[in-house]
């Protein structure tokens, strides 16, 4: 058992509001310069819709993740090139996203309003290309297509919207039944990364401290294997520098015990983060489940923390004690683990993302009936089969087609809003509350635990940052006799002075 740490993170998306201040906050940090002008680590993306860039989804057209090899062992490979197999395609990708598919950067000649002459026209500012400098008419940027503009453009194309059929895509697209839910997006850090794996430099690795995957710039070669090979497009090339880069979540905040910006500047408060222990011995045979299997799969690969037996083994791999205690109190084990409400994106990819989402409950129970707006139901589960979203589009995006895990986590959800309305209305009995709740595999208790969390949580709540021993791990690496013992590092117990 080679039990390792890892910073995850949750993101609920009943609570985004698609305010995209995480964006931006992300952007003024880590992208505000020369070669990063198009890049959105952190972006936030209307669903349906094709994404950024677009129709990122599709693997037939870019070719990211891991894919089966076909051979009858269950093995898998990188869907595009291998860190030797990519040497022959250096100078030609035909995976590679083009300039078009994000967007060209754009200012406008502001000088022009203050240069301009005596006129009868109003003057304007044109806008010209941020990397060429030359005049430029717009005809895309970031998140345009927010909030379904030109739905039958840009949601109609959605790849995820396939799983559907013709009835419920007509559907989706009428009028008054026009739906959509916001969907935010950084690097997921993969327990098992397609960037890392394709990268005939080797300048991507996940740090063994916190398994947050990096990019080291000296080692970089610009050879942009990486970008065509994650299937999440969170890797971008600098046209400036001719380096690659990504979302390092913040480490610096992180090792200062700060939480990453877009956390931090969340209006919604949607985000959780914190740290899970889990198996890397499994990662080869949950790679090779079959795609309705790979939810459970990954759970199991997530260990419990206060299990005995993994603590002891957690300290003989070398993860401190405060890094378990860590474990202990991190929401995104409770929302991954033993609630089962936080599910992976496209996890078909094979790349086991360290990220979880909370799919959304508004889209799919909001009805209108006249001028009144109804979510609720004689029936209480019943709305999920009358829904507006289908349940088939959101088990495409979080569970790999697995409709059951998504009924599973929205049952639960609207579960715990009818135990919360009883204990405010009183409209229930509680014979009824507690047969919903026994519906939904919940008990009061941890109805009233998903409440607290969800709706009321504390910043230390939310965010649950572990000690990363940074200090202490380099000065294990100039000595490690004086540190005999020292955990948390990737260290074994450093042997015995030689007399």
């Amino acid at each position: 058992m080679d039990i390792r740490s890892q910073v995850s993170m949750v993101f609920h998306l009943d609570k985004c509001i698609g305010c995209h201040t995480c964006s931006i906050a992300c952007k003024n940090v880590w992208t505000d310069r020369k070669g990063a002008e198009y890049m959105w680590w952190n972006n936030v993306e209307t669903k349906p819709g094709t994404g950024f860039p677009t129709a990122w989804e599709d693997q037939d057209q870019y070719g990211g993740g891991w894919e089966k090899t076909g051979n009858g062992q269950g093995l898998v490979k990188l869907r595009t090139n291998g860190r030797y197999r990519g040497i022959a395609n250096i100078f030609y990708n035909p995976k590679l996203p083009l300039l078009d598919d994000y967007y060209e950067p754009w200012t406008y000649r502001y000088q022009d309003l203050f240069t301009a002459g005596p006129s009868d026209d109003q003057p304007i500012a044109r806008a010209v290309s941020m990397i060429t400098g030359k005049p430029i008419e717009i005809e895309a940027g970031p998140n345009w297509d927010d909030d379904l503009s030109g739905s039958t453009i840009y949601a109609a194309n959605d790849p995820n919207l396939a799983a559907l059929t013709p009835a419920q895509r007509q559907q989706m697209f009428e009028v008054e039944r026009l739906v959509f839910f916001y969907l935010p997006r950084i690097c997921n850090h993969c327990s098992n990364p397609s960037c890392v794996a394709s990268c005939p430099s080797g300048a991507l690795y996940k740090r063994g401290e916190d398994g947050i995957v990096v990019l080291n710039q000296d080692r970089c070669r610009g050879w942009r294997m990486c970008v065509s090979s994650c299937p999440y497009k969170k890797t971008y090339f600098n046209w400036s520098t001719g380096k690659s880069e990504k979302c390092i979540l913040c480490y610096p905040r992180l090792e200062s015990g700060q939480a990453p910006a877009c956390f931090h500047s969340c209006v919604g408060r949607i985000r959780y983060l914190g740290v899970v222990l889990y198996d890397a011995d499994k990662i080869t045979d949950v790679v090779r489940r079959p795609d309705e299997e790979l939810v459970d799969a990954q759970r199991e690969m997530i260990l419990d923390p206060h299990d005995p037996e993994v603590i002891r083994q957690a300290r003989a791999c070398g993860v401190h004690d405060s890094v378990i205690e860590a474990a202990q109190k991190s929401p995104v084990y409770k929302f991954v683990k033993e609630w089962g409400l936080a599910l992976p994106l496209h996890i078909e990819f094979r790349t086991m993302p360290m990220l979880f989402y909370v799919p959304p409950l508004l889209p799919i129970l909001g009805n209108g009936e006249g001028d009144v707006y109804d979510t609720t139901s004689n029936d209480f589960f019943g709305t999920l089969d009358q829904n507006r979203l289908p349940v088939e589009y959101l088990a495409r995006l979080f569970s790999a087609g697995n409709v059951g895990k998504i009924r599973y986590a929205l049952r639960k959800m609207m579960a715990v809003r009818y135990f919360r309305r009883n204990e405010t209305v009183g409209d229930l009995s509680q014979a009824q509350v507690d047969a919903l709740l026994a519906e939904a595999d919940c008990s009061r208790e941890e109805a009233e635990a998903i409440y607290k969390l969800t709706s009321l949580p504390l910043f230390d709540e939310r965010f649950v940052i572990p000690p990363t021993h940074r200090e202490e791990a380099i000065a294990a690496l100039h000595d490690p006799l004086e540190f005999k013992g020292a955990t948390g590092f990737g260290f074994r117990e450093a042997p015995e002075r030689a007399p």
